[in-house]
């Protein structure tokens, strides 16, 4: 139900643009963070977007932060978490 709504939200702020809501959101999906390292310390910035991803962030009223703490965590996918689980 969110997902319809939220569907429903981006018709609506972006049908100026004659773009849909899946075209828009693959647009959005090519902004990316950048890391930039100077010795130990580590910052991830956003650069700016695109004019056509600015046009949909302005429409949809979403303003970007410049930049974000770097991520110092690591993620394993391949460890079988069943041997972590409680045994009841």
């Amino acid at each position: 139900m969110l997902a319809l709504l939220l569907q429903r939200e981006l018709e609506r702020c972006w049908r100026e643009l004659n773009i849909t809501v899946e075209e828009g959101l693959d647009e959005l999906g090519a902004i990316c963070a950048l890391q930039v390292r100077i010795g130990d310390a580590a910052v991830d910035t956003i650069p700016k977007p695109a004019p056509r991803a600015a046009a949909l962030l302005e429409k949809a009223d979403v303003s970007l932060p410049s930049a974000l703490p770097a991520a110092k965590a690591r993620v394993h996918t391949k460890k079988k978490l069943a041997s972590q689980r409680i045994r009841k």
